[in-house]
């Protein structure tokens, strides 16, 4: 069944008198994970928060999903508050000597670029085509977002996740760019982690996010934060286990103690519209609203992010237009109600399922009155 693009987009009231392709830098909220949230502050004043053992149980539906959503088990996911926490509990998962390297990207998040500076250890950075070259018996960590927060690149993970994991090395994957937006199948590229902070294209309040954490890593790696929960027997409150934690077998055991119900809430009513929509319905037509605005840019003479080699369709588009300063042109059109951004010199456009043509004509007339512009300020000159 077609899905009815209209009747979604009413879902999100902050569109309205805007034109917003700005989801790489934030996502917008459903009217329904607005109302989650409100509705647990409500059910807290009803019943003084005495059903709160409750609370965890009706997040395992959202913890099943999540699972869905990269092909993996509800035992494989742990909520998490943002990626940065995600990552400093990869990092800890290895035993860090004098000379070890972390591998990563050029142009990464500045988590993976600043990772190496909590252990000592020697950051190599490099270009996508020459990622593989760069692995050497010193490569302890690699660590990657499947869709790149500035340039728009989306490394094919397939075949290097693998070859790494066999090789000893730690994967450790962001998602924050590509879930909720992109499929993802975790039983094909399988890594050690994968972290998603879900204030993006999961379109989630901000404190939701989720880990997926591979069963042979969760055998050998203990949690390194310490809580009341971390006991597996934990939901047994009136004699909770004293003594040393017994650790449990899935990924709970990294959530050390209570969660930010009303982000996950909100979180749990956003992934269900999600999977209403489907995620391969959702993946077709942000990528379809990509490639339009990329081959408009193109015919306006825009000069994209260099493209590597192996890489797949990304739905965040990098471009520089004629004789224009990306910053100076995203305020500019900001000024308008239409909300891009600009990084390192380019305009960075990052449609989700809820933007529709209308935006993307939008913004595409307001670039064309741009570039006509400044050839009329040349001519004159």
């Amino acid at each position: 069944m077609a899905v009815d693009w209209k009747a979604v987009r009413r879902e999100f009231p902050s569109l309205a008198g805007r034109t917003f392709l700005n989801t790489a830098t934030f996502g917008q909220l459903p009217l329904r994970s607005s109302e989650a949230a409100r509705l647990h502050f409500e059910r807290r004043q009803q019943t003084a928060a005495m059903d709160f053992l409750a609370w965890f149980e009706e997040m395992e539906p959202l913890r099943a999903s999540l699972g869905r959503l990269l092909n993996a088990t509800a035992d494989d996911i742990a909520f998490i508050p943002n990626a940065s926490t995600a990552l400093a509990l990869a990092i800890s998962s290895i035993d860090w000597q004098p000379g070890d390297e972390m591998l990563t990207l050029r142009n990464e998040f500045p988590n993976q670029l600043y990772a190496h500076a909590a252990v000592g250890a020697h950051s190599v950075e490099c270009d996508w085509g020459e990622f593989e070259s760069r692995v050497n018996d010193r490569t302890r960590l690699a660590l990657f977002s499947t869709v790149n927060w500035a340039t728009g690149l989306r490394p094919d993970l397939s075949s290097i996740v693998p070859a790494l994991r066999r090789r000893g090395i730690v994967v450790y994957l962001d998602g924050t760019q590509s879930a909720g937006a992109l499929q993802f199948d975790s039983a094909g590229a399988l890594p050690d982690f994968l972290a998603v902070d879900a204030y993006k294209w999961m379109i989630s309040a901000n404190g939701a996010g989720f880990l997926f954490v591979h069963p042979e890593m969760r055998k050998r790696l203990p949690p390194r934060v310490i809580g009341w929960r971390s006991d597996y027997d934990w939901r047994s409150v009136n004699t909770l286990h004293q003594g040393p934690p017994r650790f449990g077998t899935t990924a709970e055991k990294y959530e050390p103690g209570m969660l930010p119900f009303p982000s996950l809430y909100s979180m749990k009513a956003s992934v269900e519209l999600m999977e209403d929509l489907g995620p391969a319905a959702i993946e077709a037509r942000v990528l379809q609203l990509a490639a339009t605005l990329r081959g408009e840019l193109k015919a306006l003479g825009a000069e994209f992010y260099p493209e590597q080699p192996h890489c797949l369709p990304s739905q965040i588009i990098t471009a520089r237009l004629p004789d224009q300063d990306a910053s100076a042109l995203a305020g500019h059109l900001a000024e308008q109600g239409i909300i891009i951004s600009s990084r390192y010199g380019y305009l960075r456009i990052s449609p989700h399922f809820y933007n529709n043509e209308e935006d993307v004509e939008v913004l595409l007339q307001a670039l064309r009155t741009a570039v006509r512009q400044a050839k009329s300020v040349r001519a004159h000159a």
